[in-house]
């Protein structure tokens, strides 16, 4: 599929999402979501391992809101209780929360990220942010590869990054700071190599993707789903 048409297609979706705000939708966006993430042949594995860290930040806010927000109470348990508006917005943040992620993901791990940023340019975004977007990524995993040779390198001299203590905090702090100072000095040599290499003076590359009679049709049915989840939601709302 054209990445242009798949960006624009799962990006709509994204925002009919986040309107969603009736309980009766919230089944459909999460049936349609699943359906999206079974077309995309990514394994179940691989998606519960990238919700883990961003799981963890909403999982506090989820947990929180049903104690702390509404007036209606459904169940009382003396120094504390559990409230009706609270568990309702809990339950559409972490519904809404999981089809984002999942359609997120579904976008950025069905091709490359030079394929995304090539379509981006394509459809206007400009030369210097597409740059910066290819260069974060790259050097994102650098320094990934950089902070697993120097954790082994700790882990070879005694060192237990695990154990709890003043003395593993300072060494943590160390070791990020080397990262950031390794980091700064490599964008400053790239960034020297470019400018030596003519960077910013030669002429954008002309769009090398043709939009397939199939693509608009993907595409159509993505703002068709998305209009439809929107005006329900109006509709509801009435």
């Amino acid at each position: 599929m054209d990445p242009r048409c798949r960006l624009a297609g799962l990006f709509v979706l994204i925002f009919a999402y986040s309107f969603v705000s009736d309980f009766r939708l919230l089944g459909a966006i999460l049936a349609f979501t699943l359906m999206l993430f079974f077309m995309s042949g990514l394994p179940i594995r691989f998606i519960l391992q990238k919700l883990k860290l961003p799981s963890i930040i909403i999982l506090v806010l989820v947990l929180i809101l049903p104690f702390v927000s509404g007036q209606n109470i459904l169940l009382d348990l003396g120094f504390i209780s559990l409230k009706q508006e609270g568990l309702h917005a809990a339950g559409l943040i972490a519904a809404r929360f999981l089809c984002i992620i999942i359609t997120v993901m579904i976008v950025l791990h069905t091709a490359p990220l030079l394929t995304h940023v090539k379509a981006m340019r394509a459809m206007g975004l400009p030369w210097i942010m597409a740059d910066m977007a290819l260069l974060t990524g790259r050097y994102l995993e650098v320094l990934g590869s950089d902070l697993k040779r120097m954790q082994i390198a700790m882990r070879l001299r005694g060192l237990n990054a695990s154990r709890p203590g003043l003395y593993m905090l300072r060494t943590r702090a160390w070791l990020c700071g080397s990262l950031l100072v390794r980091g700064l000095e490599r964008a400053d040599w790239v960034y020297r190599a470019m400018r030596l290499r003519g960077y910013g003076q030669s002429m954008a590359a002309p769009c090398e993707y043709r939009v397939t009679a199939l693509d608009m049709a993907v595409l159509a049915a993505s703002v068709l789903t998305a209009g439809t989840f929107t005006g329900l939601e109006i509709w509801f709302g009435l």
